[in-house]
This record gives structure tokens, C-alpha cells and sequence, in this order.
């Protein structure tokens, strides 16, 4: 691995950003000094309540509905190393390579807390892994959100206990023969491990930092799309100048019209038709700042949530090493987070529908002044008429995806785990939606370039630089052609941030 950077774990200053380059392999982590002795602290407390005698949750207690069940003292191991057998129950495809990074990264960092009450030995070993990149194979399905992620945090656990599957170099492997491979010793599980590398919602909350830096880089393909989109039907930029906006200045919206501006700056194809008659536009032209930016300010509360608790204490108990106390409560419990990304997907979702329809101005004659489905010669040729059928289904199953996953509870644990979140659905939802939206945007500007191809004059500054950005890869049409390597390479452009860096070093940031 090389990493660019070192992120130092103390439970309270981990980024978003420190997210990103953990999941990408560019920053090496490690446990912070402070946080060492907080969690030595911790771990004495627990060793201190568990030779009492005295009866604490998940130390020498069942689990849910059997927490009023003791657990004798020569048995305390055997119930940590029970509880992540029977709790890998997780189905469906692996999470990639980066979520698992960024989930055992976060999980690390509630460790790392001081609440949790592990030897420090255990946080070694997980970030001994991430250095090494052994990765548990952690299955995507099988979490309600409520005690937290407890099928996909048991499969990291099992993994480093030297049981289920690891990834090592794209390859699935037993991991205890993989571990030991490496140099590191499989871990034996003491007291309250086990309920600690499992409570939490470090699951949806991995897939959600990467699901918001994906969505954030979207909102600014958007204003590039649709920018692009207006100049080829010669709409009208009268509908974002600055005052309209501060009469309604919510932070999205002023951001989203700043930028279409800086677009659309020095656009010789609007100083074209200045004078036409056209005094307003479709509402998916004139309407991108209202649209656009309600979506960047939902993204702003998500992320504001994400912060939040990637830096909190999740387990159950907590333990209070300083007051002498461990409490039992509900920190696990992912509502903010399920709530957060059910709107994130609702948002991202809104970027796809107003895009397919500002494709649909252009490829419609009876909409614009441009030959049929954007091809020079119609009949022919087909041009982008199925590219927007494509939008179109992609539209619709978003529609479909964006029911909020967090509306939904189904009792759990014998009726002890009574309401459950569901944030693990809701983030996996949210992923599919950004991609689906990813599609539809890449066609778009396919087709906002193409028309701006046709109408034979220079568009604003930003839309040139996205013009000349797509055409270094994908040319005009002229003529049909199999599409789909257009829509993969653009749609590639959108997911790497390419396009939107290209452009951002043309007119400044977005």
C-alpha cells in the first residue's frame, strides 16, 4: 500500500475525507497515544466488573432477550466467541474492497473511543489488517440496523478470530491460514469482545461516507449537465441572476445558480440569441438552482449526521472508565442514520429525474429547434432515442428504490429488539440510486454536448471545458453508432470526479 497520509485514531477527529483515503488505500492508520491509555483505562474497569461478580451486559450476561441469562466465569470466553459464530449470518454479495476498509477503519475509531472496554490488542490486529490489506469477506445483507450492523461486524470479527474468509490480493482464503501467513496471531476473544467489535453502525455508516462523497461530486455534474443541456436549447440565463436568488437564499440554491453562471460565463451561443423572444424557459432549465440546490442542502444535513457518528460510541454498554461506570443504553440504534440516507437517495434521486427531462427537451423537435434525437440526419439515424429510454428506466427504478427503507420496522430478538432502523438497506439503496443517477447524467451531457456540436458556436466556459474534456474521448456523432462505451466512459468521468476537476479548473469551484 502506499499511503499519502497517516490518520491517527482518537474516537473524535476521524473525517469524511479520512474515510476516503483509508478506502482507497492512501493514508496508513494508527492509535493515538491518548486514545491507547483511554482504552487501557476502559479495559481494566471491564476486567474490575467482571471479577466482581456482579451481573453486566454482554460481560457475564446473555445477549437480547437472554441478558437476564448468567453466564458462569469459566464460561465468559466461549460466550464472546458464540455470540460472532451465531451473529455471521450475513447473505447476498461481498462488500467491495474500499467499504470494508472504510468499515473496519470506523469501527476501529469507536474502539478507539475509550467506551468500548477492549484490550488494545484487538484495535492492533484490525489495523494491522487494514495495513496489510487482509480484508474480511463481510457479506452485504443481513443487517436491520438495530443493535446496530450485527451480521456485517460479526463477519470482521469472525475474521479475526481466525475463522470464515479474508480477501488478500483479490483472492477468497480461510483467515486463520491467512493471518498467520502474514504474521499476525488470530484473536482470542476476552470478555465483552465479542459485543464490542459488533455493536455499532459502522456498516451503513461506511457505505454512507462513500455513498455522500459520491452524491456531493454529482450535484456539480449536474449544474455541469444541465448548463451544458440549456446552452444546446438555447435557453435563457436570465433565471439565475444573483438577486431572484437572494430573495430565496437558501445555501443550495445561491450555490447552484453561482455556479451555472460561472457555466455559463462568456457563452457566445447566449449572446446569439439575446434578442429572441423567448422569456422563459422549461422548468427543467429555469428551475436547476431551486432543484439542484435542495439537493446540495440535503446533502449538507447528511453529512452533518455522518460526522457526527463516525466520531460517537455506538457499543452497548459504554464504559465510563473515569466515573467507574458501565451503562446499558440504545447508541447502536441507526436511525439518524437510516433517516439521513433515506434522503440522500430521495435528493440524488431528484438530480436523475430533472436530467432525463432536460434530455428530453433536447431530443424532442417539437421541444427544440434541433434535428430528431440530436443526429444530423433523422431517420436514418435514431441518435439518442434510446439513450433516453435507457435514462428513463433508470428514472423509474429510482423511483422505486427512494421508498425510505426507515419506515419500515420488523421486531426482532424475541419482541426485545421491538423498532429497528433498517439504515443498512437504506444505505445500500442510496448506492444503487447514485449509480443509476450517475447513468442518466453521463447521458445527458452525451446529449447537452451534442447539441452544442450541432448548433456550431462557443458555449460558456465551464460547458467548453467539459466539452473539451468528453471529446478527448468520446467524439461527435455523426452518424449511429453503438453507444454504450459513450455512456460507460462518461459515466466513468462523473464516478472519478474527473469531469467536475476538469471543469472546476476551468472557472473555480463549483
Amino acid at each position: 500500500m502506499t499511503a499519502h497520509r497517516e490518520v491517527v485514531l482518537d474516537g473524535r477527529s476521524l473525517t469524511i475525507d479520512d474515510v476516503a483515503a483509508v478506502a482507497a488505500m492512501e493514508a496508513h492508520v494508527s492509535l493515538g497515544d491518548a486514545a491507547r491509555a483511554g482504552v487501557r483505562a476502559a479495559r481494566a474497569l471491564v476486567e474490575a466488573k467482571a471479577a466482581s461478580g456482579a451481573a453486566v451486559y454482554g460481560v457475564n450476561t446473555g445477549f437480547g432477550f437472554l441478558a437476564r441469562t448468567r453466564i458462569p466465569t469459566e464460561d465468559l470466553a466461549k460466550l464472546q466467541v458464540n455470540l460472532i459464530r451465531s451473529h455471521a449470518v450475513g447473505v447476498g454479495a461481498p462488500l467491495s474492497l474500499p467499504q470494508t476498509r472504510a468499515l473496519m477503519l470506523l469501527r476501529a475509531n469507536v474502539m478507539a473511543t475509550g467506551n468500548s472496554g477492549v484490550r488494545e490488542q484487538v484495535i492492533d490486529l484490525m489495523l494491522a489488517m487494514l495495513a496489510q490489506d487482509i480484508l474480511p469477506v463481510v457479506p452485504s445483507k443481513g443487517s436491520v440496523g438495530a443493535s446496530g450492523d450485527l451480521a456485517p461486524l460479526a463477519h470482521i470479527a469472525l475474521a479475526m478470530i481466525g475463522e470464515g474468509e479474508v480477501f488478500v490480493d483479490g483472492d477468497r482464503r480461510p483467515s486463520g491460514a491467512a493471518l498467520r501467513a502474514a504474521g499476525l496471531e488470530p484473536l482470542t476473544l476476552a470478555a465483552k469482545e465479542g459485543l464490542c467489535l459488533i455493536n455499532g453502525t459502522q456498516a451503513m455508516g461506511a457505505l454512507g461516507c462513500l455513498a455522500l462523497l459520491r452524491a456531493e461530486a454529482l450535484v456539480k455534474a449536474a449544474d455541469i449537465a444541465g448548463a451544458a443541456s440549456l446552452e444546446g436549447a438555447k435557453g435563457t440565463v436570465v433565471a439565475f441572476d444573483p438577486r431572484i436568488h437572494q430573495a430565496r437564499p437558501h445555501p443550495g440554491q445561491l450555490a447552484s445558480a453561482a455556479a451555472l453562471r460561472a457555466l455559463l460565463a462568456d457563452s457566445r451561443i447566449a449572446d446569439d440569441h439575446a434578442e429572441c423572444d423567448k422569456v422563459q424557459d422549461a422548468y427543467s432549465f429555469r428551475c436547476m438552482p431551486q432543484v439542484h440546490g435542495a439537493t446540495r442542502d440535503a446533502l449538507a444535513y447528511v453529512r452533518r449526521v455522518l460526522e457526527v457518528e463516525i466520531n460517537s460510541a455506538t457499543d452497548n454498554p459504554l464504559v465510563f472508565a473515569a466515573d467507574g461506570d458501565m451503562i446499558s443504553g440504545g447508541n447502536f440504534h441507526g436511525q439518524p442514520l437510516a433517516l439521513a440516507l433515506d434522503f440522500l437517495a430521495i435528493a440524488v434521486a431528484e438530480l436523475a429525474n430533472i436530467s432525463d427531462r432536460r434530455v428530453e427537451q433536447l431530443i424532442d423537435p417539437a421541444l427544440s429547434s434541433l434535428p430528431a434525437f440530436l443526429t444530423p440526419q433523422p431517420g436514418l439515424n435514431s441518435g439518442f432515442m434510446i439513450a433516453q429510454v435507457t435514462a428513463a428506466s433508470l428514472v423509474n427504478e429510482n423511483k422505486v428504490l427512494v421508498y425510505p427503507a426507515s419506515a419500515d420496522s420488523i421486531p426482532t430478538s424475541a419482541n426485545r429488539e421491538d423498532h429497528v432502523s433498517m439504515g443498512m438497506t437504506s444505505a445500500r439503496k442510496a448506492l444503487e440510486v447514485i449509480g443509476n443517477a450517475e447513468v442518466c447524467l453521463a447521458i445527458e451531457l452525451l446529449c447537452g454536448l451534442q447539441a452544442v456540436d450541432l448548433i456550431g458556436l462557443a458555449p460558456g466556459a465551464g460547458v467548453a471545458a467539459a466539452h473539451a474534456h468528453v471529446r478527448a474521448v468520446v467524439p461527435f456523432m455523426a452518424e449511429d453508432r453503438v453507444l454504450y462505451p459513450d455512456v460507460e466512459a462518461v459515466t466513468e468521468m462523473l464516478r472519478s470526479g474527473a469531469l467536475v476537476r476538469a471543469v472546476e479548473a476551468a472557472v473555480g469551484p463549483l
